[in-house]
């Protein structure tokens, strides 16, 4: 790849022509119009200082076309940095929810912040080396390792500060939110600018459900804290959770943003029902995070049959009714997944043939470029203009197939500065 950096003209400025997706691009109002456009990409040209762009503008037709895209450094709304790369050492090879239930415990009753802390360093260096800039990672709150992995999780959040912003969820079991402990790990959560979290599967249609959820409710909204579920992860029981929440929302109203991970059983509802509840989401102003890698290798499996349908969350449909979308990670190298490596763009290109999403229209890259940092309520929202943080995941290329046919070598701006380069595993 050719060396980007030579491109500066002293330590923190630079230069860069480049393919940009158009709906990432906000030109100054006087600014011509883009000459040319292919696959929702337009030659650009990037100029930043001490931190920051201070110029975007389109090439014109007589220019030579660059050799290279660019996007924004990018945001992985759900992953798990406590359990990461522990595959080898607690592999579920059932590929199964209840294998990986039943290797997940295992592992967390032997952590230690040294080992938390020791996959979680390697965990960030390769989100930084791959363009993430910032990640939100749900935590494993009750039993003997939940100590371990708050107090190293903690200790990332502050290393990394200033180059990747993490955020931390306290996952629990939904009555959790109902015992004594609760105020003092709310309390943990709000000094840490977390989220409260739990899970609901099936079956989870009871009153106690809904009571269950209208606690978690108070107690996220008297601390400030946005709540984030693990919500309808199943092949069965179609939306169950997320009916049980917006009930619960209707007698207990929240100002905090409240995120709802995987929903992939509200693809087994009929057109018009799914079309009903997520019409009900949107009024309620959920999000929703979508998990195609993870749930794809875990729901519906059988143990003699390729499944003829992988539930995930109805992510287009969802859009068309006004819901926010995102689509991350999740599980990296642990029982719950065996694959990933914090890589952004090879999300993108994975998730593409299970979710059909068209990165050159808006609403087909907006899951992994603008609505994550929406969700995590981020200072910038990814969209390149003058002012916004110099940021940027630079990439040989002239097209969105060039990018989605493996990932690809990359350099990576931090903050104005190249940090990296990537592609080959360390």
């Amino acid at each position: 790849m050719t060396d980007v950096s030579s491109l500066e003209a002293h330590p923190g400025s630079g230069v860069l022509e480049a393919w940009a997706p158009l709906g990432l691009l906000d030109f100054d109002p006087l600014t011509p119009s883009p000459e040319i456009e292919k696959q929702g990409l337009v030659p650009v040209r990037l100029a930043w200082h001490q931190g920051r762009l201070c110029e975007l503008k389109p090439l014109s037709a007589d220019q030579s076309p660059p050799s290279r895209m660019v996007l924004p450094r990018l945001v992985d709304c759900h992953v798990h940095l406590d359990k990461a790369y522990t595959w080898e050492e607690h592999p579920n090879l059932s590929g199964s929810y209840g294998g990986a239930l039943d290797a997940n415990l295992q592992e967390h009753n032997s952590r230690t912040v040294a080992s938390v802390l020791q996959r979680g360093e390697r965990a960030m260096a390769r989100g930084l080396a791959n363009g993430l800039r910032a990640m939100r990672s749900h935590v494993d709150s009750g039993g003997p390792g939940a100590e371990p992995s708050w107090d190293a999780l903690l200790t990332l959040q502050q290393r990394w500060r200033g180059r990747i912003d993490l955020q931390l969820v306290a996952l629990v079991p939904l009555e959790f939110w109902g015992s004594a402990e609760a105020e003092v790990l709310a309390r943990r959560v709000a000094a840490s600018g977390g989220c409260l979290g739990g899970v609901l599967t099936p079956p989870c249609g009871s009153a106690v459900v809904t009571q269950q959820l209208e606690t978690l409710l108070r107690l996220a909204d008297r601390h400030n804290c946005g709540i984030d579920l693990h919500i309808d992860e199943a092949d069965h029981g179609p939306a169950e959770g997320m009916v049980q929440l917006l009930k619960a929302l209707r007698r207990v109203p929240v100002q905090v943003p409240v995120t709802c991970s995987h929903a992939s059983s509200l693809s087994l509802l009929s057109a018009p029902r799914l079309t009903r509840l997520a019409e009900r989401m949107a009024a309620a102003n959920l999000r929703v995070i979508a998990l195609p890698l993870t749930n794809a290798w875990l729901l519906a499996r059988a143990d003699d049959a390729t499944p003829i349908q992988r539930p995930q969350a109805p992510i287009r449909q969802l859009q068309r009714c006004g819901v926010p979308v995102a689509v991350a990670g999740d599980n990296v190298a642990d029982p719950w997944f065996p694959g990933g490596d914090f890589d952004p763009l090879a999300l993108l290109a994975a998730s593409m043939p299970l979710t059909q999403l068209l990165p050159w229209q808006r609403l087909g890259l907006a899951p992994f470029t603008t609505a994550p940092p929406a969700i995590l309520q981020l200072e910038w929202d990814g969209v390149l203009r003058a002012g916004a943080p110099a940021d940027l995941i630079c990439m040989e290329g002239q097209g969105w197939s060039d990018l989605i046919r493996c990932p690809p070598q990359r350099q990576v701006l931090a903050n104005g500065h190249w940090v990296s380069s990537s592609g080959a595993r360390p």
